[in-house]
């Protein structure tokens, strides 16, 4: 990668990374590249060591993530949210050396007392950014990349550590034979790159990779709908990689703010994490123009079905077709093929030998496979006659009640088109008589009347679909990815249970 990026310091001299406090031009980041990589080695870090990174999003945090690829070392994101003793798990489990974090994620770090070495942005820039004591030659070994491990969001359970393949890129690819692809190929690397969701997530660090082949990066610290507008129209961004939450927030500004900013250099916005209502693809299309590219798949499995705008609006609701490389089957319980249009498990087997596990947790990996080499992501969808893929739940969601298979999503979708709705969560809790009943955890405009939500429901989908109860919430209902943690709002739910629910 730092080759790709060597070459490019020899003929730009302009800004390469910035996140607005913080600017790096290609020459400076290339030498502060190697000298970072010469120093992790002086450290006794051998390739293949893991190396934690858990800090907010900087240009630190993006040369971090360079530095630790291109030494050869096995990187672990860490979220710089998480409690000491949830840090202290992933360390642990994970077997990392060294943890290069921010200032305040540092203090995190050593509260956990998982015993190892924790080096924070002060240090480093002490150490190498400010120390000619360390080369800023470029290794003339070649170090092959070590997998990174990546720990799942922890929505269905407590996190597991997934550990990608060197060679999970289509046709087989490593990610430095990917960039070369990339770079030998006649297609102009793209604009400038925004990076707006947390860089501990595998999406935002494709923008990280981005720098191997040209494109210039702009990190913002955390979104805020306002100051993206402002970073698209002063940078004159082309691509990013956002979550359908970020566009809700950006549709929910007041219409002058929204008009008031250029975002016409916008050629390409991946968007993945959750499932977007069609409402909200919809009015992102009309404002920003056909530029979406929805991604889906898991941390597990890489993304396995793309879907660019145009197709979208031929097949709204659909997350694409599957990949070259990638082979797509709903499937019941027992492994068995379901019929086209039929709802069961999205299944994924990969032909690049690409087999989906979690570290340390047989048991685990094998309950992921329906059949062999059949990889279950967790998700409720089907397939329609042209092979697009459409999702109707995650697998962990559903709720049993009377006996009956409850998806919360089909109500999800009808309470969200409610004007008054901002957003929501259903979530399954205990009955006494139907064993779970579904509940309605609904951010609403103020005045919102619970009761007219279950009728709105009520009007537009089967009874027994609907939410027994609805409760109006004041909390936020997702994760920074955008993803709505049910199993943590439904302990919160039960823990302090003093609602004055509405019964339908």
């Amino acid at each position: 990668m730092v080759y790709g990026i060597a070459q490019h310091a020899k003929r730009d001299a302009g800004v390469a990374l910035t996140d607005g406090v913080t600017a790096w031009t290609w020459p400076q980041l290339n030498s502060l590249l190697n000298r970072a990589v010469n120093w992790l080695t002086s450290l006794g870090i051998e390739p293949g060591h893991r190396v934690a990174v858990m800090a907010e999003n900087s240009a630190h945090t993006a040369l971090a993530h360079l530095a630790t690829t291109y030494a050869g070392l096995s990187v672990v994101p860490v979220n710089y949210h998480l409690t000491a003793g949830e840090v202290g798990y992933i360390l642990r489990d994970g077997s990392v050396h060294t943890v290069l974090c921010s200032a305040r994620a540092a203090a995190t770090v050593r509260e956990a007392g998982a015993g190892v070495a924790v080096v924070d942005w002060d240090e480093f820039d002490r150490t190498v950014a400010s120390n000619s004591g360390y080369s800023d030659t470029e290794p003339s070994d070649a170090i092959a990349p070590a997998a990174p491990l990546y720990y799942t969001s922890g929505t269905t359970g407590l996190p597991k550590g997934v550990e990608l393949p060197a060679q999970m890129f289509p046709g087989g690819a490593s990610m430095v034979e990917h960039v070369e692809q990339i770079r030998a190929s006649r297609i102009r690397p793209a604009g400038k790159h925004l990076v707006v969701a947390p860089m501990h997530h595998t999406g935002p660090i494709t923008g990280v990779r981005g720098l191997a082949v040209g494109t210039p990066l702009v990190v913002l610290p955390k979104f805020d709908a306002q100051a993206t507008l402002a970073a698209i129209e002063a940078h004159r961004i082309e691509s990013s990689m956002m979550v359908p939450t970020h566009f809700s927030r950006m549709l929910a500004l007041p219409k002058d703010v929204r008009e008031r900013y250029d975002v016409s250099s916008l050629r390409s916005i991946i968007h993945t994490g959750a499932a977007c209502p069609v409402h909200v693809k919809r009015a992102m299309i009309d404002w920003f123009g056909p530029v979406f590219v929805e991604a889906y798949g898991s941390t597990e499995a890489g993304t396995v079905t793309t879907i660019d705008s145009t197709e979208w609006l031929a097949h709204p609701g659909s997350v694409g077709r599957a990949l070259p490389g990638y082979q797509l089957t709903i499937r019941s319980d027992d492994g068995t093929v379901a019929p086209t249009g039929e709802s069961g498990l999205v299944c994924v087997e990969s032909t690049t030998g690409h087999r989906p596990s979690y570290h340390g947790d047989p048991d685990k990996t094998r309950r992921s496979y329906v059949a062999d080499g059949v990889f279950a992501i967790g998700e409720i969808g089907y397939l329609d006659a042209d092979g697009y893929l459409y999702l109707t739940d995650r697998a962990s969601d559903m709720v049993v009640s009377g006996g009956v298979n409850l998806y919360p999503a089909e109500s999800e979708a009808v309470l969200r088109t409610h004007p008054s709705v901002r957003d929501v969560a259903v979530i399954g809790i205990p009955h006494d008589d139907l064993g779970e009943q579904l509940c309605a955890l609904v951010v609403a405009d103020p005045g919102t009347d619970p009761a007219e939500l279950v009728a709105w429901c009520r009007d537009r989908l089967s009874h027994h679909k609907c939410p027994s109860l609805v409760e109006l919430v004041d909390v936020e209902l997702r994760t920074a990815m955008g993803k709505i943690n049910k199993r943590q709002l439904r302990e919160q739910y039960l823990a302090a249970r003093q609602p004055d629910p509405v019964h339908r």
